[in-house]
């Protein structure tokens, strides 16, 4: 029975209105809400703590290339399955499935643009593609555009963004990679051409110790991953606790193993004025 006598109202089930998913990200960094739109707006990076989330290869290509400059080169070089490797899920199953997943051939992206009018050659590996790993095409496709660059004697700027270093499903293939890429680092080195290495969240492992480790100039993104192995293994190995922040671009800056910190929205101004300053102009 009604408190106040007879009601005039009834209750009614409204359905719930479907709101789209998507629309809003969890920031690691302050642990807010991040609303997409601004995200994107803002390079991904946090409005709020200025935390940078990773990029894909084309958006990365997108913000460090002059508009309608880049031309890819060696689009069409794919992995295949030198050890026919098993497991719960097969090498071909992986690569099938990332290259339909991000619509990549492979974990890396490479070719020639401007960059603020400078011409350059530039490779752009992608956290996506089996975490960004280095098989035989990704040293494939860095080598040649290295080379390239050598040949045409233009900088190269080198973006890693890799948490699975060396690939192993491709075994030794995969190892000598690093010495391949290297090598002809060392040749452009030789020629008096200029190498930028940016490191973003993740570099670790074999990408670390190749080519993202022997930049000219070595720049990093604001609170990167970046190292050899986890701090885990280390400290299991070296039975010691590591320092806070041991593998943080701060951390390393502060111990010579980086050059600058470079925050998103400065990265591109910052690259020309190196490549002014390293041909003379500046």
């Amino acid at each position: 029975m009604p408190l106040f006598g007879k009601s005039k109202y009834t209750l009614v089930k409204v359905k719930k209105k479907d709101i789209p998913g998507g629309l809003w990200l969890k920031c690691p960094g302050c642990d807010g809400p991040v609303y997409n739109k601004t995200l994107g707006d803002n390079l991904n990076i946090c409005p709020k703590c200025g935390h940078h989330f990773t990029l894909t290869a084309p958006e990365r290509i997108e913000q460090m290339v002059d508009q309608d400059t880049f031309q890819e080169m060696d689009e069409d070089l794919a992995s295949i399955d030198p050890l026919g490797f098993q497991g719960p899920k097969t090498y071909k199953e992986k690569l099938e499935s990332d290259q339909k997943a991000t619509g990549l051939k492979e974990a890396v992206i490479t070719g020639t643009g401007q960059l603020n009018g400078h011409k350059i050659v530039l490779a752009v590996t992608d956290s996506r593609f089996i975490m960004g790993s280095m098989g035989s095409v990704v040293g494939e496709k860095i080598t040649r555009a290295v080379e390239y660059a050598t040949e045409n004697k233009l900088p190269v700027i080198i973006v890693s963004g890799s948490g699975g270093g060396a690939r192993m499903y491709e075994g030794v293939y995969s190892l000598m990679q690093m010495a391949k890429t290297c090598a002809a680092l060392a040749r452009h080195d030789e020629a008096g051409l200029l190498h930028i290495s940016v490191l973003t969240n993740p570099t670790m492992a074999g990408v670390m110790a190749s080519f993202a480790g022997i930049g000219d100039v070595i720049i990093a993104e604001p609170k990167a991953l970046i190292g050899f192995t986890g701090p885990r293994i280390i400290e299991q190995t070296i039975r010691q606790k590591l320092p806070a922040g041991f593998q943080t671009s701060e951390f390393l800056l502060a111990h010579g193993l980086i050059d600058m910190i470079v925050h998103r929205k400065s990265l591109k101004d910052t690259i020309a004025k190196i490549i002014d300053y390293s041909t003379g102009v500046a």
